[in-house]
Parts: C-alpha cells; sequence; structure tokens
C-alpha cells in the first residue's frame, strides 16, 4: 500500500474543505461526562472523539477493540475473535485506561493479550475516547488515553415514558446471533433501568485457507457471552441517588497452536517461535508465513525428541505430564477462557449543594473477577481479582471566567493467580489520586491546565517479596484559540508519570533461573520483571485543528511523546528450550504520529445527501537503541461514501493498511491489505415503535488480514467475507 494514496486523499480532504465557507451554526453536540467540566469537545483542546447514538448502533462489535478501530488513531489488538483490546497511538495494556461510567473496569485485560475488556460495547448509551495522556483525571496509568463506556444503568435523569428496545444480529464470518434487550422507565421519582445481552458464535471463517492447517476456518474460536443490568436512581430536586449491579459472563476459545503451553523452564517448547525468533531459521523451516499449516511439529521434532516429544508443541498433549517422552502425535488440546465479573456501582450526585459547589459528585464501585484458563477439562490458570474504587469530584462554580474541579480517586485491588501458568505473584495494590484541573475561557481564547498527585502501594501477599511504593506527579496545559465558530486551533503539554504494574514488577520474581521459570502463554516468552523499576515519565505535546461546522467537521492532529524510563519488555537473546526470555527493562522512548478525521456533505439532493468520510493515521516509535516499538499500527486509513434519506441509509468503504515492515525486535513483518465494505440501513415507523432494519457485505474482495497491533496475528487473521444482517425495535 503506497503512501501517496493517502497523501492524495489527505490533499483531496484538505482541499474540499477549504472550498467551503461555513458560516452556518453549529450542529448539536454530545455533552462530555469523561470530562466534567468541558460541555462539549469544542470546548478542550484535548482530542476527544465520541461514538453516540445511530453511529454507535452501527460501529459497536463484540469486542471494545473492534468497535473502536475505525477512529484515527485506534486500532484492535485482537486475540482471535473473541478478544479485541483498544490501542491508542500505539500504546496498550496498563497505558490504556478502559472506564465504565467513569471508573475502572477492573478486569485483567491488562495483564495479558489473551484477556478480554469486561465491558459490552452493544449495551453502551456512548463510548468517550481520549486520545493522548488523559493523567489528570485518571491517573499516570493513562498515558496512552482512556475509553469510557457509558450506560443508563444509573438512571441520571427521570424518563418522560417508558422505553423499551430490542436488537438482534447475525454475522455470517462467525455464524453470529446476538441479541439485546432494554428497558428505562419511571415509577415517580424512581427511575428504573434493565438490560440483556446474550451471544453465541461459531469458529471464525477466514480467506483463502488462511486458516489452521490451511482451512477456511480458525477451529476452537466459537464464544458465548451473557450480561445482565439493573439499576435504578430516585431523583429529588438538586439530584439523585442510584445504585446499579452488572453481571457478566464471557466463554471463548483460542486459535489452534496460538496458545504456549505453561509449566517451567525445561518444559518451554514455543509455540510463538516463528513470531519471536527471527534468527532461528534453521529451527523454523515450516514458519507460519509460508502456510500456517505445520502446527509447530516439524520445527521441533528433529532437536527435541528425547525431551518433547509429546510436550506441549505436537498437538498440545492432553495430559501433558503422562505422554513425555513418547512419540508420535497427540490430539492437540483445545484451550477454553471463562470470564466471570459481577459489580456493583453507588452514585450520589448533588447541584448547588452549597455556596461556591455547582455539582458536587461520587461514585463507588466494587467489582468481584474471575478468569479461569481450561485445558480441555482440566483448570489451568485461574485469574481473580477483587476490586473497591471510589470518587469524589466537586465543580466549583464559575470564579469570573474560571471553571474547574477538585477530586479524589482511592481504590485497593486484590489480586491472585494460582495455576501452572500463574507467572506474577498475588498482590494488593492501593491507589490515592488528588487532582485539580481549571480553565479559563474569555472570548475566542480557551485556557485550561491542572495538577495531579498519586501514591501507588504495592504489596505482594505473603511478603513474597518485596512491598513497593510510587509518589507520582503529573501536569498539563493547553489552549484552544476560536478564529471563527467554526474553525479552532488547539496545544497541549503533558507531563506524566506512571508507576510500574505488578506484571512489570513481580513477573517469575522468585522463579531464580530456567528450571523455576514459567512462560507467559500469550506471548509465548519467558518474561522476567524487575523489583527495581522507577517511575515512567512521558512529555507529550499534542496540536490540532479543527473544524466543526453544520455540514462539514474536521480534525488535523499532530503529537510527540517523549519518554524517559520507558517500561519495556525487552528480548535478551536467551532462551530456555526454545523459549525466549525477555526481561523489563527502562530507558528512553519516543512516539510521534499524525491523524485525520473529516466528514462533509458533498451533495444535496431532493432524493437524499451524499457524504465522504476521509480517515487516516500514522504512528512511529522508537526505543532508545533505534530499534521499532513492537506491534506498532501501520500507516492506514479509510475512504467512505454515505447516501443519506429520511428513511434509508447506504454506504460503501475502503479501508486500507500499509505494510508494517518495522515490526520491532523478534516479530514477524505483515503486509498491506485493503477491504471493502457495503451496506443498508432502512428504517419504518410502525405505530409506536421505530424499526430499523440493517445488512452489510464486509470483506467483500475475501482478503486476507492481519493486525500488526495483534500477538496473535500469525495464527488467527481477520475475519473472511461476511454478510451480516440485523434488526432494531424501539418502542
Amino acid at each position: 500500500m503506497s503512501f501517496y494514496k493517502y497523501s492524495l486523499a489527505f490533499g483531496f480532504a484538505m482541499t474540499t474543505i477549504g472550498a467551503f465557507a461555513i458560516e452556518e451554526p453549529l450542529p448539536l453536540e454530545h455533552v462530555l461526562v469523561t470530562l466534567p467540566i468541558h460541555q462539549t469537545a469544542t470546548e478542550t483542546s484535548l482530542p476527544v472523539t465520541v461514538l453516540t447514538g445511530e453511529e454507535l448502533a452501527r460501529e459497536a462489535s463484540a469486542t471494545l477493540g473492534e468497535t473502536l478501530e475505525r477512529l484515527p488513531g485506534v486500532h484492535n489488538a485482537s486475540f482471535g475473535p473473541g478478544v479485541g483490546q483498544p490501542v491508542i497511538r500505539g500504546l496498550s495494556g496498563p497505558r490504556v485506561t478502559t472506564l465504565q461510567n467513569g471508573t475502572r473496569s477492573a478486569d485483567a485485560s491488562s495483564l495479558s493479550a489473551d484477556h478480554v475488556v469486561a465491558v459490552e460495547a452493544l449495551l453502551a448509551d456512548s463510548i468517550e475516547v481520549l486520545r493522548g495522556p488523559a493523567t489528570l483525571l485518571y491517573g499516570g496509568g493513562a498515558i496512552g488515553g482512556v475509553v469510557n463506556v457509558l450506560d443508563n444503568r444509573i438512571p441520571t435523569s427521570l424518563p418522560e415514558e417508558t422505553r423499551w428496545g430490542l436488537d438482534y444480529r447475525y454475522s455470517g464470518a462467525s455464524g453470529g446471533n446476538t441479541g439485546t434487550f432494554r428497558v428505562d422507565t419511571a415509577l415517580g421519582p424512581l427511575a428504573v433501568h434493565a438490560d440483556a445481552l446474550f451471544r453465541d458464535t461459531e469458529n471464525l471463517e477466514v480467506p483463502n485457507g488462511a486458516g489452521t492447517d490451511g482451512m477456511d476456518l480458525l477451529p476452537n474460536t466459537d464464544t458465548s457471552a451473557s450480561a445482565g443490568t439493573l439499576g435504578a436512581a430516585f431523583h429529588f430536586d438538586g439530584g439523585f441517588f442510584g445504585i446499579a449491579v452488572n453481571r457478566q459472563k464471557n466463554k471463548y476459545g483460542l486459535p489452534e497452536g496460538s496458545h504456549g503451553h505453561h509449566g517451567h523452564g525445561d518444559d518451554h517448547d514455543d509455540d510463538h517461535d516463528d513470531d519471536h525468533d527471527d534468527d532461528h531459521d534453521d529451527d523454523h523451516d515450516d514458519d507460519h508465513d509460508d502456510d500456517h499449516d505445520d502446527d509447530h511439529d516439524d520445527d521441533h521434532d528433529d532437536d527435541h525428541d528425547d525431551d518433547h516429544d509429546d510436550d506441549h508443541d505436537d498437538d498440545h498433549d492432553d495430559d501433558h505430564d503422562d505422554h513425555e517422552g513418547e512419540e508420535g502425535e497427540e490430539e492437540e488440546v483445545d484451550i477454553r477462557l471463562d470470564m466471570e465479573q459481577t459489580r456493583y456501582d453507588i452514585r450520589l450526585q448533588l447541584d448547588e449543594p452549597m455556596a461556591g459547589i455547582a455539582r458536587f459528585s461520587g461514585v463507588v464501585s466494587l467489582t468481584e473477577y474471575e478468569h479461569t484458563e481450561f485445558e480441555g477439562l482440566e483448570v489451568g490458570t485461574v485469574y481473580s481479582s477483587d476490586a473497591i474504587e471510589g470518587r469524589l469530584e466537586l465543580v466549583h462554580s464559575p470564579i469570573g471566567d474560571l471553571h474547574g474541579v477538585l477530586g479524589l480517586q482511592i481504590s485497593e485491588t486484590e489480586f491472585s493467580a494460582v495455576g501452572e501458568e500463574a507467572f506474577i505473584l498475588p498482590t494488593d495494590t492501593s491507589r490515592l489520586g488528588l487532582f485539580l484541573v481549571e480553565d479559563w475561557h474569555s472570548g475566542s481564547w480557551k485556557l485550561e491546565g491542572g495538577l495531579r498527585f498519586d501514591r501507588d502501594e504495592v504489596d505482594p501477599q505473603g511478603n513474597m517479596a518485596p512491598a513497593k511504593e510510587f509518589d507520582t506527579f503529573s501536569a498539563s496545559f493547553g489552549a484552544l484559540y476560536e478564529f471563527t465558530e467554526a474553525w479552532h486551533v488547539s496545544t497541549t503539554l503533558t507531563r506524566s508519570e506512571r508507576a510500574p504494574s505488578v506484571e512489570e514488577l513481580y513477573s517469575n520474581y522468585g522463579n531464580t533461573g530456567p528450571s523455576t521459570w514459567v512462560t507467559h502463554a500469550a506471548t509465548a516468552a519467558i518474561e522476567v520483571g524487575d523489583v527495581n523499576l522507577d517511575t515512567e515519565e512521558s512529555l507529550n505535546i499534542d496540536v490540532g485543528l479543527s473544524l466543526h461546522g453544520e455540514t462539514q467537521s474536521l480534525r488535523i492532529g499532530a503529537y510527540y511523546n517523549d519518554f524517559d524510563n520507558f517500561i519495556n519488555l525487552a528480548s535478551t537473546g536467551m532462551e530456555v528450550g526454545e523459549t525466549p526470555v525477555r526481561h523489563y527493562e527502562q530507558g528512553s522512548a519516543e512516539f510521534m504520529g499524525l491523524e485525520l478525521d473529516a466528514h462533509w456533505e458533498v451533495l444535496e439532493t431532493n432524493l437524499g445527501l451524499l457524504n465522504l468520510e476521509v480517515e487516516m493515521d500514522l504512528t512511529r516509535g522508537e526505543l532508545a537503541d533505534g530499534s521499532d516499538v513492537p506491534r506498532l499500527p501501520p500507516l492506514s486509513g479509510a475512504l467512505g461514501l454515505v447516501w443519506e434519506q429520511s428513511s434509508a441509509r447506504y454506504f460503501t468503504r475502503l479501508t486500507a493498511a500499509d505494510k508494517q515492515d518495522r515490526p520491532g525486535d523478534n516479530e514477524e513483518a505483515t503486509d498491506s491489505w485493503v477491504r471493502w465494505d457495503i451496506g443498508g440501513q432502512w428504517q419504518f415507523d410502525f405505530s409506536d415503535s421505530l424499526i430499523t432494519l440493517s445488512a452489510a457485505v464486509r470483506n467483500i474482495r475475501d482478503e486476507e488480514i492481519r493486525l500488526s497491533t495483534s500477538v496473535l496475528r500469525e495464527y488467527a487473521p481477520e475475519p473472511g467475507r461476511s454478510f451480516n444482517v440485523g434488526v432494531r425495535m424501539e418502542f
């Protein structure tokens, strides 16, 4: 995929938009929740994108990463069809914070690429994405960005009438059936909300024999999920008090051959050697880039017949221990994952409770999370996390042109991992955060800035390792200037600090050498933490030009992020068996990138409106030694045409990505790809209800797509051609 194609689209967008004179009134904008002192996205210098309404209904998918992958600067780190984590500006894991209604989702997705994010986009009212550091409001871990999934589980207003909603979707590539139900009503001053979701999919179909053993599907990728919420809020003059409970279950399989087996050092063959060990071609004649059909057997049998004939790599032997040393192939063990989470939320909001306070908001979230990995019928590893988080915000009344919020955030988390893949120590983590954010509006200028202090205390259970304390400070200053009501230019400078995560500190702690090291199966590597890691520091500058018009919108952004003490999982060049050993190390790093998001109306007739959409983003990242940061997205973009009528909508869209030939050390490059989608949507009024029918063909050309952001790209390509249909009823 040539760069000039994107440059042409970029130039075309700029030329076309520049030809318009924007004097018409601005459209009604979504009121932001994630930024408590900004009414809309146009009133902040931070790069914010919102999915809501019909756009969210169209884009919402089974995973959060897939839902957001159309947004510039946001990509999907898929681990088979059951898992999709968001990557923001090349950063993921502990550097991207996922929120559910303003508090952390409190799952284990940041620990491993094969752990699902415990939120359901299909039940959301809106999703707000803050690209770039959002550390002042949500802590040092949010150096990459924040994703806030908002639903109405605690109703923030009294509905004027009872509203019901039903939604059903079918996805052809996965044979997937998804249904949702929702009701919002009022019983006097009591607002009540209930919702439910079910999802079942079959093994995923992939293009042109790109699946396991040259098949057109990925075995063991079927999924099932369910979720349900019940919430209520009592509304009174000047505020409300509400509670809610949510229960989620998610069961999914990992593609065969994708999940490195666990155990101690001498039992670690390299289920992912082709992804990580480019310098050992003599041991990898059947590299996955060629055929994806060797199930890793031919690479290992010649050298490891005595020790590993049937141990983990030949076909994930059912018994692991009983068959070590036997010859011949054994039936592969399916790896299944079972996630359960129960979450309780309590929220109180008071409007103008006293002189000088415009709003008081307090929320407490209690989460019980468990994630079990099964090897066949046997339990492999159980991850559990019990967390409680409290958040208080005081928005002060305007002082002249000054507006601001003072906040307190407290959380306690008990984490444990038990089983043969348990390479992280059980820990208790306490966090305390204090923040102050202010902005000043006057005429065409808007200035904003703030400070945050965090204290993180990490205490391994049973005194198994040294406890650690980290004090971090973050500060930010931004400016926005309005040339006209529609054209804005903005810049933000943020200095952030992030405390090391549990896995960065304590992975394989106490396992003194190769004979006791435990492999992290999701990456097929032995990962060794460092309890002496210091805080990670980031200096980020973001500049943007934006247009907010009635028929056109545009944002062009550029950013530069300079890290000191960047925590990187670095290759040591050492192997145990054929499993690479990696250590968490610190050094400098640089990230930079460009983003374009443009939408405008190019033709209006009596028959409808024709809209053109252009998106593009580019991310580059280098470590201190000049090597590339692993698993970054390549130059990518999209071009779409949308024809809108009063009760119908038709679209065609091309999404493309350049080859990623800078994949990072011990990573495989990915080829360029182009995906073509078409579809339509039709609405019908029937009595007091609105019925919406939709149909789409995704990946019409059956293109083989492998995402450079995915650890699993060599085993699990993205879906092939898929015919999708849906029906939504609102009463």
